[in-house]
């Protein structure tokens, strides 16, 4: 997810501060902004919310791929 990789640089947020932002482990985050796995609808809204388009969180579980799997807010 490209996308959330300069949308959150462009927030200036790390990813470790990010992360705990949102509630998640950077290890988490790092899953998820990599394409490894996709957040669940809660954790989308939180990234969506923090950077700016939370009423299209939804956006975010967009794109899904056989290889990856939903990840659980924590």
């Amino acid at each position: 997810m490209r996308l959330l990789k300069k949308m959150r640089m462009e927030a200036l947020y790390s990813q470790k501060t990010f992360a705990q932002v949102i509630g998640i482990s950077q290890n988490h985050y790092s899953n998820i902004e990599n394409g490894v796995r996709r957040p669940s609808p809660e954790v989308a809204k939180r990234i969506a919310d923090v950077l700016g388009f939370g009423s299209e969180w939804y956006r975010l579980l967009e794109g899904e791929t056989a290889n990856e799997k939903p990840a659980s807010a924590g």
